[in-house]
C-alpha cells in the first residue's frame, strides 16, 4: 500500500543513531541508508497514523481497509466522494440500519439523491415450519432507481441486499420518473 511512494525520505535516518564509529563507516553508512528506503514508508504511514482514521483525507486506496474496520463495503466503481461519504457515515448508519429510514439514508449517501423505497410492511411468521398464514402480505422492499442513477445500479443492488433481512424479497427496479431530490 504505502510501499509505492517513490522518492519517501525518512525523518529519522538509523545510521544518524550508529555510535561515532560506524557514523564515519562509509559501507555502515550505505548500509543503514538502504534500510532507510525501505522503512521510510512504515514511519510516514506511524508518523500520520491518525489520518489514516479519517475518512475525509485517508488515502484513497485505504478507503476499502477503513470500510472493513467499520463492517461496510465500498465499491470502487463510485467517484471517491461517494467512498469516502460511505465511510464516514457507516458507524452513525448502524444506528437506523434494518429500517425504512435506514435503507433510504444509506441509498442517499451512496447516490446523492433521493430515490423511492417502497415497503410492503408484510411480516410473516409462525411457531411451526410452513404454518405462515398465506392470507398476509409477503414482506417485500423495492427501490425505485431513475434511469440517470443507472450507473449506479449495481451498487445499489449490493447495498439493498446487505441492508434487508435474506428472508425478504428485495428488488431495484428502473423508473423512468425523476428522483426525488
Amino acid at each position: 500500500m504505502r510501499g509505492t511512494v517513490t522518492d519517501l525520505v525518512t525523518p529519522y535516518p538509523i545510521g544518524s543513531y550508529l555510535p561515532a564509529v560506524y557514523q564515519e563507516d562509509l559501507f555502515a553508512q550505505r548500509f543503514t541508508a538502504g534500510l532507510d528506503d525501505v522503512l521510510a514508508p512504515a514511519v510516514a504511514v506511524l508518523d500520520s497514523l491518525e489520518a489514516y482514521a479519517d475518512p475525509d483525507i485517508t488515502p484513497v486506496d485505504f478507503l476499502p481497509w477503513l470500510a472493513g474496520w467499520l463492517g461496510v463495503t465500498v465499491e470502487e466503481t463510485l467517484p471517491e466522494a461517494a467512498r469516502r461519504a460511505r465511510v464516514k457515515h457507516a458507524a452513525e448508519s448502524f444506528v437506523v440500519r434494518g429500517t425504512l429510514g435506514g435503507l433510504r439514508n444509506a441509498l442517499h449517501t451512496l447516490t446523492g439523491e433521493w430515490v423511492e423505497v417502497r415497503d410492503s410492511g408484510g411480516v410473516r411468521c409462525s411457531d411451526r415450519a410452513g404454518g405462515c398464514d398465506a392470507s398476509v402480505a409477503e414482506p417485500a422492499v423495492v427501490v425505485s432507481l431513475p434511469r440517470a442513477l443507472l450507473a449506479h445500479r449495481e451498487a445499489v443492488e449490493t447495498l439493498v441486499a446487505s441492508a434487508v433481512p435474506a428472508h425478504v424479497y428485495s428488488a431495484v427496479e428502473l423508473s423512468d420518473h425523476d428522483h426525488l431530490s
